[in-house]
């Protein structure tokens, strides 16, 4: 296929009038497009506005997606202890089944290709056949909770450990590849050292797999860290081996002089959530400092409970606004800056090589957008334009490695309504089952934080 239309191939690059060629589930060229039409006479044509890579969601809760609008306008802790916790504990397959296509299906219309996704402890295999239909590209994981944490959700560290590789064997490195595995201990507040360390000595026994984690997200969280095991946040994580090129970190908030360099010097990934740190009223995450120091920082929408939307433009809107107020500078993550966070960083996050970047040889993971909106009147500068003016729905066309998954308002092979409605009376069920009141989510409040 030959797509045309002003190519955005990376943050540093844009192609006025080019085309991006992909043969089977590689990028074959990018170019100018005329030449390219004279090259590749017989592919089929597609014409779009903007052609860009797919985008990254470097942290996601796609088995969450039941709970929108479940808990708004509540703290972190009581938002997950009275409502998220209970909503996850409540799922059984066939709810697990249709948030993860529901999740999976905002995703690809909205722009992002692969996902970081940290599931839940039950019916993990559900997210992973979701992921396989419906054609993301995904990196997930059944979720670990072996202390201080509600019935339905707690389990034995063996238990949990030997699932865990279990589903390894079974589907990391499925749909040829497109799908693999991270180990994903929920945070430290509800896994033992026990649990911890066992996370990474599974990652370490196979091949590709990484590690996906909370840290730092809520002070209260660094306080009960901190008072279980007398180190802040990080340091724990490092003590227990879940630092490092493998491992990736959502949300890192809150962190010291000395957490920021043991960050640096591990070469962990960390992935910012802007919008569910504002909603959530964590704080704002120092990105400047980290990607002063060198450290990866990958762009998540995390879930739609403390998020809503899992649209990825709304996210680097979000960080870089956030960035520049936080900052007091309006120079600080600039348009490009937050490009890179959503593509290439998103890839280190996610742990797939040549992805990110619209370049011959690189997987074939590609969206086009319309600029036919008032509000995209006019483009003067592509980049600019994606950051800070494009929506999820100007995305009329989504490719993940050669096969396209979304064109033109339609699902590619996946009954959307279905989705919809069956998702629909999957979170009424759960909700009803887990006792939450929807309607007085703003209302939320309580003693999580004891509990821990």
């Amino acid at each position: 296929m030959l797509i045309a239309g002003t190519v955005i191939a990376d943050p540093a690059t844009v192609v006025p009038d080019g085309a991006v060629v992909v043969e089977g589930a590689t990028i074959a060229a990018v170019g100018d497009a005329a030449a390219l039409r004279e090259e590749y006479p017989d592919h089929e044509r597609r014409e779009v506005d903007i052609v860009a890579p797919g985008l990254i969601g470097g942290h996601v809760h796609s088995v969450q997606s039941l709970g929108r609008g479940i808990a708004d306008d509540a703290s972190l802790l009581d938002w997950l202890f009275d409502a998220v916790l209970p909503m996850e504990a409540a799922m059984d397959a066939e709810a697990t089944r249709a948030a993860a296509e529901l999740g999976y299906l905002e995703c690809l219309e909205s722009g992002t290709t692969t996902v970081v996704d940290h599931l839940s402890v039950n019916h993990a295999e559900q997210a992973f056949e979701a992921a396989i239909e419906t054609g993301i590209r995904a990196r997930l994981g059944k979720v670990l909770m072996d202390r201080d944490s509600p019935d339905g959700l707690l389990e034995g560290t063996d238990a949990a450990l030997a699932e865990s590789e279990a589903l390894i064997e079974e589907y990391h490195g499925a749909a040829g590849g497109r799908v693999r595995y991270a180990v994903t201990p929920r945070f430290a507040v509800t896994c033992s050292e026990a649990c911890l360390r066992g996370c990474r000595e599974l990652a370490d026994r196979h091949e590709g797999v990484t590690i996906h984690t909370h840290a730092s997200e809520n002070e209260e969280e660094i306080r009960a860290v901190e008072a279980d095991t007398g180190m802040r946040n990080v340091l724990w994580l490092d003590e227990v081996g879940l630092t490092g090129p493998d491992v990736t970190l959502a949300h890192c908030v809150h962190t010291d002089e000395r957490e920021r360099e043991v960050l640096a010097e591990t070469d962990t990934v960390v992935t910012h959530c802007p919008s569910s740190n504002m909603k959530l009223a964590s704080g704002v995450a120092p990105v400047h400092d980290y990607l002063d120091r060198g450290i990866a920082v990958a762009l998540g929408n995390d879930g739609p409970p403390c998020n809503n939307t899992l649209d990825p433009f709304t996210e680097m809107r979000q960080a870089s606004l956030l960035g520049k107020v936080d900052a007091r500078d309006p120079t600080r993550l600039p348009a490009a800056t937050v490009l890179e966070m959503a593509t290439t960083n998103g890839a280190r996050a996610a742990g797939f090589d040549r992805l990110g970047t619209l370049r011959e040889g690189q997987r074939a993971d590609v969206i086009g957008l319309t600029a036919d909106r008032t509000r995209a009147t006019p483009v003067h500068d592509p980049r600019s334009h994606l950051v800070y003016a494009a929506h999820g729905d100007d995305v009329v066309f989504t490719m993940v490695d050669g096969d396209v998954r979304y064109d033109d308002g339609e699902h590619v092979g996946i009954d959307a309504d279905a989705v919809r409605e069956r998702a629909t009376r999957e979170a009424k069920r759960v909700v009803e089952a887990a006792g939450i009141d929807a309607a007085e989510s703003s209302l939320l409040a309580g003693d999580a934080a004891d509990r821990l």
